[in-house]
């Protein structure tokens, strides 16, 4: 795994996922790609930050996704989830990302598109003119709560990232067992986390001098 806020409890779950109390991974990423990479893996699995409402609350306000506190619900949950998923199947798009354990939940493109639209119009806003101190003002009205503000926020800066010049930085983590992506944001940049940079050179160099590598899964 890369490097981390705050290092998660895990519990197993019968789907081979397993449950994080919280994650925050790269968290130098742009908010979409730390979306993405709420699904983690470690020697233990792969991992899945958002669970529960608790968990994306805590995820929220973790990365400062949104000016207000986040109250989650159920349906907020669900849509997160179905945007984080949207990201990684379009993100596995463009960088041609063929890693199984970093299959995303949706595999259709087209159900990619979908969810990713569905979610950016989920809080429309509009300016307003406001009045006040003798002077015209602009502000922004809206009827979302701060949970939908964030998703739609979140959803149009993916937009922004997948087909601005960015997409072309964005790359899949190829090292041993790692499920995360990046931006690269230098030329000699070819991991998502010095960790995995190690681990890739160490596996290599077994594979010259071994006959079979040693267990380098993330821990």
């Amino acid at each position: 795994m890369g490097d981390t806020v705050e290092t998660p409890e895990s519990i197993a779950r019968s789907d081979g996922l397993v449950t994080a109390s919280l994650v925050v991974v790269l968290p130098d990423e742009p908010l979409p790609v730390q979306l993405m990479n709420t699904i983690w893996a470690d020697r233990g699995g792969v991992h899945d930050v958002l669970t529960t409402t608790g968990n994306l609350h805590a995820w929220l306000t973790a990365v400062q996704a949104g000016e207000e506190a986040p109250d989650p619900d159920p349906g907020d949950l669900q849509r997160f989830r179905a945007l984080r998923d949207a990201l990684r199947r379009l993100a596995a798009l463009l960088t041609d990302d063929a890693r199984p354990a970093a299959a995303s939940a949706t595999a259709d493109i087209e159900q990619a598109v979908t969810d990713l639209n569905s979610a950016a119009a989920h809080a429309p806003t509009w300016p307003q003119l406001t009045y006040h101190d003798g002077e015209l003002h602009q502000s922004t009205a809206g009827h979302a709560t701060a949970t939908q503000r964030a998703l739609s926020s979140l959803a149009h800066q993916a937009i922004h990232l997948l087909t601005g010049e960015d997409r072309m930085k964005l790359h899949a983590c190829y090292a041993p067992g790692c499920v995360l992506y990046f931006v690269k944001n230098h030329p000699r940049r070819e991991w998502c986390s010095t960790a995995c940079g190690n681990r890739a050179r160490a596996a290599r160099h077994y594979q010259r001098h071994y006959k079979s590598p040693p267990d380098s899964s993330p821990t």
